[in-house]
């Protein structure tokens, strides 16, 4: 399944909230410190790193949005238009044309995943699926390499909004997406009874998994103490402020849409301010086989459009973007030809993906495609060297290496090569 929530063996988040809600765990200082946390969280944003991926699964057309071929067969209706970059995108990304100044696009992209479940697996880890190993996502690797920065944090690292995400992999469970709504719901946390009666279960499911995981000193008994913990400084954070997307003001709510895509890019703007070092926010329906122009005029473009560039300028404008790489991406592009359907179909061989924030260079447009849109024909650039330049962009070395569960040394983001234009 595309939207497949990865997790080790003999535990889901279904497993965990209902065994919570039926005896719960820790301690009763966690009310009183999230707020003075809270107080003091202007200091505490300062220096922060973050990601924020905007995922758009089914393979959008490139080739129509980030790298039109006006003139040519392949090209389509579309026309460009100019933007604040070096570069043009699409005529009905207007407001996005706006913030390209910050945001670069990588039009040499060629992988070789034209499957859909392949392709979002290797675009979200850098590795191409191995039946031996599951390996961690980008949202799991940043999270974990940015938590340093947050030490107050008590809200999970790694939100995922709007859709699963691919999961940790063996870096281990405390860093599973963690899946809300877009107008932050969070499914399974709703705790109907008294704090009293909730520190008690708590308190005896905390006793509970101490003896256990001594007892076995077994991996996922650890890993399932750390979520309780998680779960429970959760519940009880004045961080949890950051999920209420709805307390916004009507115009800001409208500036980004109100659709599930617009309140999702909101929420993430939140999430950032609150420190959480990943969040990907989901914007599926790009598998267009038939009538794609339509639907990307009509439907997709005007969405992804408005929801974007609030995000990149509201980002810019609160001082948070010079700290935040805004990544657009999906599993594959779509084919130059169009079919007997009017529509494109799966294409990984030449498309783009669109980055920016941090420490990368905005504004530019690296790597090109032919005139048809068929090949690459500067230097083509693979999963691994996206995920290591943001990597690098963020400030985290590209040098470190993790150790998988057999033992495997596995380096991060895959060991790409770094996009030298933009950092």
């Amino acid at each position: 399944m595309m939207n497949q929530w990865y997790t080790p063996a003999g535990m889901t988040r279904r497993h965990f909230m209902s065994h919570l809600a039926g005896s719960s765990a820790a301690a009763a200082a966690a009310f009183t410190m999230g707020g003075s946390i809270y107080a003091n969280s202007d200091e505490l944003k300062k220096k922060r790193r973050s990601a924020i991926m905007l995922w758009m699964g089914g393979g959008p057309s490139t080739i129509d949005i980030w790298d039109l071929k006006p003139g040519a067969s392949t090209g389509g209706p579309f026309r460009p238009i100019s933007t604040t970059g070096d570069m043009q995108i699409c005529e009905h990304m207007p407001l996005m044309a706006q913030q390209m100044k910050h945001m670069s696009i990588v039009r040499s992209m060629s992988t070789r995943e034209a499957d859909h479940n392949r392709g979002r697996y290797y675009m979200h880890t850098g590795y191409v699926p191995n039946p031996n190993i599951e390996h961690p996502s980008y949202g799991s690797v940043l999270s974990h390499e940015l938590i340093d920065q947050r030490p107050e944090l008590e809200i999970p690292p790694f939100v995922s909004i709007g859709g699963a995400s691919t999961g940790p992999g063996f870096l281990g469970m405390a860093w599973s997406p963690f899946s809300v709504t877009s107008n932050g719901r969070i499914r399974n946390l709703e705790m109907s009874m008294e704090n009293s009666r909730l520190m008690q279960r708590m308190a005896a499911l905390n006793m509970i998994e101490q003896d256990f995981a001594k007892r076995t000193r077994d991996l996922p008994a650890t890993e399932h103490s750390k979520v309780l913990k998680k779960t429970f400084d959760l519940m009880t954070s004045e961080q949890m402020k950051a999920f209420k997307v709805a307390e916004e003001p009507e115009e800001v709510k409208e500036r980004y849409g109100t659709n599930g895509f617009g309140q999702g890019c909101l929420l993430a703007r939140r999430l950032v301010e609150a420190g959480v070092p990943f969040i990907e926010v989901d914007l599926g329906g790009w598998d267009n086989h038939g009538d794609i122009h339509a639907t990307l005029k009509d439907n997709k473009l005007p969405i992804l459009d408005k929801a974007m560039s609030a995000l990149v300028e509201d980002l810019d404008q609160r001082g948070l973007l010079q700290d935040t790489v805004v990544m657009w991406m999906g599993e594959f592009g779509r084919t130059p030809n169009i079919n007997a359907g009017a529509g494109r179909d799966h294409f990984a061989r030449a498309w783009s993906c669109v980055v920016g924030g941090a420490d990368i260079k905005g504004g530019l447009a690296v790597g090109e495609t032919s005139r048809d849109g068929s090949a690459v024909e500067t230097e083509p650039y693979s999963s691994e060297d996206l995920m290591t330049t943001v990597v690098k962009g963020l400030g985290i070395s590209t040098e470190k290496t993790f150790t998988s569960k057999n033992g495997r040394p596995m380096k991060i983001a895959g060991g790409g090569k770094i996009i030298r234009e933009l950092v």
